[in-house]
């Protein structure tokens, strides 16, 4: 966001700050989860998770119909036609339709009572005690609330952060002044934030304390449905720079908007278990910018001195869940492959500027000059990116190692480098090794691993 945009610069804001930041957003009063109970396993559920998942088992159901005539039908197959004259994919499309249009209206109030009475329609079961004995749907608010101040008497509630984009909003004039920033300009952050998720689960998909990186860009009043699908655009572009396939992401459309915006998608990653979001983007409109001012009792309108007027901008979000990110990346990059002589060796295919451990180097043996040598390659190379030093155990077993943990490169020292200056390069991929010089080593790795490998993808 701040390296290829020359308009959006980077912020660090508060954790903790005044409560009546939170009423001003709607977090006080808006910011809650519909959940339910089951009765026999004692384990709480989101209402409106429950019935998506029952949604994605209606379009599961229609995929296999599809697939199973594919087989049937081979290169001859219609998919288009089938869908339509296929009479058990159509009743099933028409249950599915039918119970997106119900929840779509639901999730409008929400309206709990209706939501309660489409999970017993739909005869939803508890996952863990397979009964339909649940409770009626209630809103819990998801934010953390502490206190603050130096005795119990004079102390103030305050709340940890239920997301980083509020911090960006009450010091958007602030940078926007300072950095002499002109309409349209954005402020990025990355930073924790913390909810009181009730149900925590799906290993670090859903979790109370997380990492975010959003970004807040301000736009004039009536232009901000044409910077939505740009950003759309851009954001999935970054996504798709990864390398893990275009079909393993997709744009879904919210049901219900939040109360602060007109436009929102999320952009979906096909995790194991189904596809889930990994970024949002919302055109949040002026609601932030005009209830701080209303709240604060100051004017924080933006003079455009083109237009010689002043105005309060809207704006377009983007906000990604690191963890979520790393969990998807983590996700497809683990592979655990069969050799062509029949061994298998488990790989992390991660996109080599992301790799924690971008080059390994290793002497063939513990002697003959060997691991001096690797040294004085090492010394050479660790000012530019991370590297480790192994000389335990066979070279096939150390290599095994990297790849594990997804070292892109692995470089060996052997007896002959000690004399022609080349070494073995090794590609964790293909496991394709090469004889370049040492001299060539930094520029060789450096040009695949930098982050700006991956940025020039975006260009």
């Amino acid at each position: 966001m701040t390296m290829l945009h020359e308009n959006i610069v980077g912020i660090d804001s508060a954790i903790f700050m005044h409560p009546t930041i939170w009423k001003a957003s709607g977090h006080v009063d808006a910011f809650n989860d519909p959940l339910i109970d089951n009765r026999d396993s004692k384990k709480r559920y989101r209402a409106d998770v429950l019935i998506e998942d029952q949604i994605a088992k209606y379009d599961e159901k229609i995929q296999k119909e599809v697939e199973k005539a594919r087989k049937r039908f081979g290169d001859s197959f219609d998919e288009a036609k089938y869908m339509e004259t296929s009479e058990r994919v159509k009743e099933t499309k028409e249950k599915r339709d039918a119970l997106h249009a119900r929840y779509a209206e639901a999730m409008q109030g929400p309206d709990l009572e209706a939501l309660k009475q489409i999970i017993l329609d739909e005869e939803i079961v508890d996952p863990i005690s397979g009964t339909k004995n649940w409770t009626d749907v209630r809103q819990f608010n998801l934010m953390f609330a502490t206190e603050m101040g130096a005795s119990a008497d004079a102390s103030m509630k305050v709340y940890l952060r239920p997301e980083t984009a509020q911090g960006i909003f009450v010091n958007y004039l602030n940078v926007q002044k300072t950095g002499r920033m002109k309409i349209p300009f954005g402020i990025a952050q990355i930073g924790k934030a913390f909810r009181n998720e009730i149900v925590a689960r799906q290993f670090i998909f859903r979790m109370r304390e997380f990492e975010q990186m959003e970004m807040q860009f301000f736009v004039a009043p009536g232009t901000e449905l044409e910077w939505f699908p740009k950003w759309k655009e851009t954001r999935m572009k970054w996504h798709q720079a990864l390398g893990f396939g275009a079909e393993n992401y997709r744009f879904h459309d919210h049901e219900k908007l939040a109360h602060y915006a007109n436009a929102a998608t999320d952009i979906e990653f096909k995790m194991p278990f189904g596809f889930k979001e990994v970024e949002g983007i919302h055109s949040r409109t002026n609601f932030d910018l005009s209830q701080h001012e209303k709240f604060s009792g100051k004017s924080i309108k933006y003079f455009d001195p083109q237009t010689n007027e002043s105005y309060t901008p809207y704006v377009i979000e983007t906000s990604i869940g690191v963890d979520r990110m790393f969990l998807s990346i983590m996700c497809h990059a683990f592979e655990e492959e069969k050799l062509e002589n029949g061994e298998t060796r488990t790989v992390l295919k991660l996109p080599a500027a992301l790799a924690p451990v971008k080059c390994a180097v290793m002497p063939l043996v513990k002697k003959d000059g060997l691991p001096e040598k690797a040294r004085e390659i090492i010394d050479q190379l660790k000012f530019h990116f991370n590297c480790q030093y192994d000389e335990k155990d066979s070279i096939g077993k150390r290599y095994r190692r990297q790849d594990a943990i997804g070292t892109p490169y692995c470089v060996t020292v052997d007896h002959d480098t000690l004399t022609d200056g080349k070494v073995t390069l090794r590609f964790r991929d293909t496991m394709e090794q090469e004889r370049v010089n040492i001299s060539d080593l930094n520029a060789i790795i450096e040009d695949k691993v930098s982050i700006a490998s991956l940025l020039k993808k975006l260009q």
